[in-house]
């Protein structure tokens, strides 16, 4: 996969679009965000920090995606 050359307002808003995502379907990950270090490494490369949760979440997580694999 190719290195993700974003802009930094794309990653912003990319990271909004997922909250908003997850959110319709009653998940909240709360340290979702940018990841500031990817401005400053040698590639330059802007991520989105999906940061941690609990067991539940992962697990209504998993059960979302699993759901929409079948559609």
């Amino acid at each position: 996969m190719p290195l993700d050359r974003s802009l930094p307002d794309d990653v912003h808003d990319s990271a909004e679009e997922l909250r908003t995502a997850l959110q319709a379907h009653g998940i909240t990950l709360p340290s979702l965000g940018v990841s500031l270090p990817g401005f400053a490494g040698v590639y330059s490369v802007s991520l989105v920090a999906l940061g941690n949760c609990n067991a539940a979440t992962a697990r209504r997580l998993a059960e979302v995606l699993r759901e929409a694999a079948t559609r």
